[in-house]
Order: C-alpha cells, then sequence, then structure tokens
C-alpha cells in the first residue's frame, strides 16, 4: 500500500531529483512532488514523496526527520489528508 510523506523546510533550489536519490535509501519512491508557487513557479519549500509501503515510510521517516539537507533540517512525516476548499479558499467543513 502506497504511502505518502510530506516534506518540509526544504531549501527553495531543493530539486525533485535530489529527493528522490535521497529518499530512495529507505526504499522504493513512487512519486516525488516539489510544491510551487502557481505564479512565480518557485517552490515553496515542501514536498510530497510517495513511498510503496508503510514500512518504507516508517524507515524514511526515522532516518530523513531532522536529516540536514543543505543548510536545512527537513521535516518528514506522514501526509495528512487533503481537505477540500471551496472557492473562496476556506475549508469547507467547518
Amino acid at each position: 500500500m502506497e504511502v505518502k510523506l510530506y516534506v518540509g523546510n526544504l531549501s527553495r533550489s531543493t530539486t525533485e531529483e535530489e529527493l528522490n536519490v535521497l529518499f530512495a535509501q529507505a526504499g522504493n519512491v513512487n512519486a516525488t512532488e516539489v510544491i510551487k508557487d502557481r505564479k512565480s513557479g518557485e517552490s515553496k519549500g515542501f514536498a510530497f514523496i510517495t513511498m510503496s509501503a508503510k514500512s518504507e515510510a516508517d524507515k524514511a521517516i526515522s532516518m530523513f526527520n531532522q536529516y540536514l539537507l543543505g543548510d536545512r533540517e527537513l521535516k518528514v512525516n506522514l501526509a495528512k489528508p487533503r481537505v477540500e476548499r471551496n472557492s473562496s479558499g476556506f475549508s469547507s467543513s467547518l
């Protein structure tokens, strides 16, 4: 079962390829997405990584949470489910 990880506190210059290489040390990486600003195209400083199995995701968390990448300490944890937003940008679950 695939598991999605949140990776935060990234340098704006961190690439998907760098994250793929790093997280492959913990297991099979199915997908990597660095989140970018729609207008500028610049990284927002976080990414989502999809691992093949829960055991691999757990290993990645233990290996890379607080890992120093460049001059930044990564924050790695299980991604929370996406909250759907209405057209005004607010959560519709109020």
